[in-house]
């Protein structure tokens, strides 16, 4: 059977794990990208990282995330994580709208999905956790982006996505980076990138709405409207600005230990808009001390449909077949989960690992 897990790991990364291997306590940080309903092919992984792999954690653990990324996080935040990421896996999985659904009701979906996730507690263990230290990325909207009608966002997504392919540094016209966090005093990667930030503790009356503004794709979802210590303005997806991130991690090449990042292939878009760019790719010397797990070819090329889940399947298949397809997607995401957890129990984990 061909291998179904990638491992791929910056210079440091690489030194990091031939010196003192795979253990969970090597992991400083982890990262989880934007991409709606393609983390499926990584349920496997978190449910083994949500379980065995960090069940004795005793040192801080910091997650960043966009979008889907943030909602996988706000799992590991809780004081039943695998609970919590089954909830996610399932009631995301078996969601279900009207034929021609409107944006109300998707919106209205979603946010009985997220409450479900977190449930009559799970705010406040995130808030308070001491171990798992959250960092959400939000992006407020600004001019046209603003507004929800699509008469007027329209125009302003398009003019937003032509200055970005000029060059992202113009997405700062448009957007400003919100990141709410749980710890301001050790924010987890530097956003010095030139888009203006704004940074949010997070707290019981406005994490889970961070989280609902994170998840809300331009023209989709409805933003979410002053959000409380953010100051006033319409939030959405986080992934417009951080799509799979472009900047370093931990302070980079100075930093110690180990960034994780599960991710749905060996490919990284700084932001949404940059899928629609070819050249742009994030820059490989922010993944200096990252070790980067994903999905091979050969795994996807046998996976129903040959590919990975994606929100086209919501249009483009029926209800029943959609559904059969991600819970295909999910059991066969546990062979990832099993390689990784054999290449950390092994001799010489780093000989098994590619050079980013």
């Amino acid at each position: 059977m061909s291998k179904a897990l990638a491992v791929f790991a910056g210079k440091s990364a690489l030194a990091h794990i031939k010196q003192h291997g795979l253990g969970q306590e090597q992991i400083k940080m982890m990262v989880g990208a934007s991409g709606g309903p393609k983390w499926f092919v990584l349920a496997g992984l978190d449910r083994y990282f949500c379980g065995d792999y960090f069940k004795d954690r005793t040192q801080p653990l910091y997650t960043l995330g966009s979008s889907a990324g943030a909602w996988r996080f706000a799992c590991y935040a809780q004081k039943g994580p695998l609970e919590a990421i089954n909830r996610l896996i399932h009631g995301y999985s078996h969601m279900s709208y009207p034929e021609k659904a409107t944006i109300a009701q998707i919106t209205e979906q979603s946010e009985q999905l997220l409450s479900h996730i977190l449930g009559k507690n799970g705010v406040d263990e995130v808030v308070q956790n001491p171990i798992v230290k959250s960092t959400i990325i939000v992006a407020k909207s600004l001019g046209l982006t603003k507004f929800e009608h699509k008469a007027i966002q329209l125009p302003g997504l398009i003019t937003s996505a032509i200055a970005n392919r000029i060059n992202r540094k113009n997405l700062g016209k448009y957007y400003q980076r919100a990141i709410f966090t749980s710890d301001t005093n050790n924010i987890p990667f530097d956003f010095n990138d030139g888009i203006n930030s704004q940074v949010t503790e997070i707290n019981a009356s406005n994490y889970q709405l961070a989280l609902q503004a994170t998840g809300a794709i331009p023209l989709i979802i409805n933003g979410v409207k002053n959000i409380p210590d953010a100051g006033t303005g319409m939030f959405r997806d986080g992934g417009i600005i951080d799509y799979h991130f472009d900047q370093p991690f931990l302070g980079g090449e100075s930093a110690e230990g180990i960034v994780l990042y599960p991710h749905f292939y060996n490919e990284f878009k700084p932001g949404w808009f940059d899928k629609y760019v070819k050249h742009r790719f994030a820059n490989k010397q922010h993944f200096d001390n990252v070790l980067v797990i994903a999905p091979t070819p050969e795994f996807v090329a046998k996976l129903p449909f040959a590919k990975i889940p994606d929100r086209k399947d919501f249009t483009q298949l029926t209800e029943k077949d959609r559904i059969a397809y991600w819970n295909i997607v999910v059991s066969e995401s546990e062979r990832l989960a099993q390689e990784f957890f054999e290449l950390v129990n092994s001799d010489n984990p780093a000989d098994k690992i590619t050079l980013i």
